[in-house]
């Protein structure tokens, strides 16, 4: 089973998409949209994104936790992981996303 995009509407009506690996797991979580078409819009950026690593901001949050940030060529946030606990953890996680993001189909979310 292949990765894939899901978008779903929240209750503030606002969109947002997952990029899931091939087990399940959420692997980049988006910025909120206004509407799905511009979700749309934000995959296809991630898709052209996820296979450069300099696009990939690595971070540390106050509580030592690592997680990275895929930004456009413009420098605007596309998306952003999980906490990890180690850096060989969050190595993974970009990884994956450029694994799974370029040929990812996508789907809307229940």
């Amino acid at each position: 089973m292949a990765g894939k995009f899901e978008i779903k509407k929240g209750g503030t009506g606002k969109f947002r998409f997952n990029l899931k690996a091939s087990n399940g797991q959420v692997i980049l979580t988006s910025e909120a949209y206004d509407s799905r078409a511009a979700a749309v819009k934000g995959i296809e950026s991630v898709k052209r994104n996820a296979g450069t690593d300099a696009r990939f901001e690595r971070k540390t949050a106050k509580d030592g936790s690592v997680y990275f940030v895929l930004k456009a060529g413009n420098g605007e946030p596309i998306g952003k992981s999980e906490m990890y606990k180690t850096k060989a953890s969050m190595e993974n996680g970009v990884a994956s996303v450029g694994k799974h993001a370029g040929d990812a189909p996508v789907v809307d979310a229940a």
